[in-house]
């Protein structure tokens, strides 16, 4: 997939604090394939050894993939969000839709993909982090 191809940067938009949780396996996938996974969590400091950011207005580095793992009700405001910090793509996990981050980001000019799990894509597909691939 062109996306995780051309990715390197993935800021994950709710990653929980518990490893137990979907959240933590698919940043364990990411960080496995050798993307650079930045978690953005309201309270945490450091998650999966990570430094953790409270929003992606926080985050000091360009992101290309904004994934979320939040509720379809806050993907239009994360999109908002998303499309401000200049990431790329705006990517929401497998069971959320939401046709109001879809407007935004088309209107933002951001790929868009949901209802998709970037993790299992991710090992489907081999994929390796454009960093990588160099």
């Amino acid at each position: 997939m062109a996306v995780l191809e051309s990715s390197s940067t993935v800021a994950i938009v709710g990653l929980s604090t518990d490893p137990a949780k979907a959240s933590s396996g698919v940043a364990k996938i990411l960080i496995r394939a050798g993307y650079d996974v930045i978690p953005v969590h309201p309270t945490a400091d450091v998650i999966l050894g990570r430094k953790a950011y409270p929003s992606l207005a926080d985050i000091p580095v360009p992101i290309d993939i904004v994934d979320v793992f939040r509720p379809a009700a806050e993907a239009a405001g994360i999109a908002q969000q998303a499309a401000s910090v200049g990431a790329r793509t705006l990517w929401l996990q497998l069971g959320i839709v939401s046709d109001d981050a879809q407007a935004v980001a088309a209107d933002a000019g951001l790929v868009y993909l949901e209802d998709l799990c970037i993790g299992e894509t991710t090992k489907r597909l081999g994929n390796r982090p454009a960093a990588a691939a160099a």
